[in-house]
């Protein structure tokens, strides 16, 4: 079962972030299936730089698509995207150090982030 389901809800009528939208939905589904599966703990650390890599690329691109726009609120939400990955990158460093496992709710924190700033 998929931790997060695309819709339309979540279509920001921009084809290509839309697109970039569903890869980090894919993302955070195949963690979750591999934790499901008793494979986290193979694959966790790869999946979450992976996640936290394709982030700040997808980020980089949203902004750059908002400062055309003129998005009036720009500001606000690269901060918000700083903090998720700053957020996010805290786990995998504490991760790799051995200090924390990701666990179910954890991705849950990582699923309701998603959602809020995809």
């Amino acid at each position: 079962m998929a931790l997060l389901a695309w819709s339309s809800t979540y279509s920001v009528e921009v084809e290509e972030m839309d697109r970039q939208h569903r890869v980090l939905f894919n993302m955070l589904n195949d963690l979750h299936s591999a934790m499901l599966q008793g494979k986290g703990q193979d694959l966790t650390g790869h999946l979450l730089r992976m996640l936290v890599d394709y982030s700040r690329k997808h980020f980089a691109a949203e902004e750059a698509l908002m400062a055309a726009a003129g998005y009036v609120n720009l500001a606000t939400h690269r901060m918000k995207h700083k903090e998720l990955i700053k957020q996010v990158d805290g786990y995998v460093k504490r991760y790799e150090k051995g200090e924390i496992a990701v666990d179910l709710s954890r991705m849950s924190f990582l699923r309701m982030e998603t959602m809020g700033y995809a």
